[in-house]
């Protein structure tokens, strides 16, 4: 399969997840959709951001898809640690990404992305391509099942694409990646991550767009059974405070965000990943033992559980 190709298949698989995705957690929500805010990038290429805000279920979602083209910058060449050897001159890339941010304390945060990234020498001729993605699941208050559900899903998608997909191995990638150092937290229970894929094309297309698929047959029945639980003022706080860990870990962590910042990336897009409502407090006293928030605090500065 040739660059080309790899590239309109692609942006096709990463628009029509897009399509399915926004229609079935707007149909969850019941009252809010998604808005759409096409784009264009000056250098080469544009996208596609879709923004749920203010819905009955989900105070904030969004699934974005891009697919841009130019110069290669140095922050670029810098951040993708590239091998020794000429640098390239130019680079296209494409993804799909997602982050949900549901109303209920009792419901996680979702995120999740795929992407494609190529790089051409200054003759245009190929230096690098691969495949990259991932998805995890952040609680605020810790329900041992919807953590094994979510990684059951996930496990089994990597399961059907054994020659491409290793579910142990990156799950460890993910626990590892998703880590906020400076806490000392994990940033909820994980998921998987990988990066630099390079086998063939087609099968690492087929296993992204299973990964797609299934991502919302892991995530939606969690929200559906959390999304009227009852919570306490208490339990609400909380939930903020936690989200402020999010905003960390995209803001200071998360290499996807830092590299569309540093590249001139579109602010609105890269940021659409922060929830709507956050809350810090100085040095705000650990929850009590025995609560569900102990439990998660707990969790999240323990050892990676093997939830699958």
């Amino acid at each position: 399969m040739d660059d080309a190709s790899v590239r309109a298949r692609a942006e096709s698989l990463y628009s029509r997840l897009q399509d399915s995705i926004c229609a079935a957690a707007a149909r969850l929500d019941g009252r809010a959709t998604f808005g759409k805010d096409d784009w264009e990038r000056p250098e080469g290429g544009g996208g596609s951001s879709r923004i749920l805000q203010d819905g009955a279920v989900f105070e904030k979602a969004a699934v974005n898809v891009s697919a841009v083209s130019g110069p290669a910058p140095p922050a670029m060449i810098e951040h993708l640690r590239l091998p020794e050897g000429p640098k390239p001159a130019t680079f296209f890339a494409a993804g799909i990404s997602m982050i949900f941010h549901p109303r209920n304390p009792h419901a996680p945060t979702f995120h999740a992305n795929v992407r494609y990234f190529e790089t051409h020498l200054e003759d245009g001729a190929p230096s690098a391509s691969w495949f990259g993605g991932g998805c995890d699941l952040t609680p605020y208050l810790l329900y041992d099942e919807d953590a094994s559900d979510f990684h059951a899903v996930v496990r089994d998608a990597c399961g059907r694409h054994a020659g491409v997909a290793d579910y142990r191995a990156w799950k460890k990638w993910c626990d590892r990646y998703f880590f906020l150092p400076h806490r000392g937290e994990a940033r909820g229970v994980g998921g998987i991550f990988f990066d630099h894929v390079t086998a063939e094309p087609a099968a690492v297309l087929a296993f992204q767009q299973d990964l797609g698929e299934a991502l919302m047959r892991a995530y939606l029945p969690i929200v559906e059974r959390r999304k009227d639980t009852p919570f306490t003022p208490e339990q609400e706080r909380w939930h903020v405070l936690r989200r402020g860990r999010y905003v960390e870990f995209n803001l200071v962590h998360d290499r996807g965000t830092r590299f569309g910042l540093q590249t001139g990336g579109r602010v609105e897009s890269i940021l659409a990943s922060l929830p709507p409502r956050v809350r810090f407090e100085y040095d705000p006293a650990p929850p009590a033992l025995g609560t569900a928030e102990r439990s998660l605090l707990d969790l999240v500065t323990g050892e990676p559980r093997d939830w699958a």
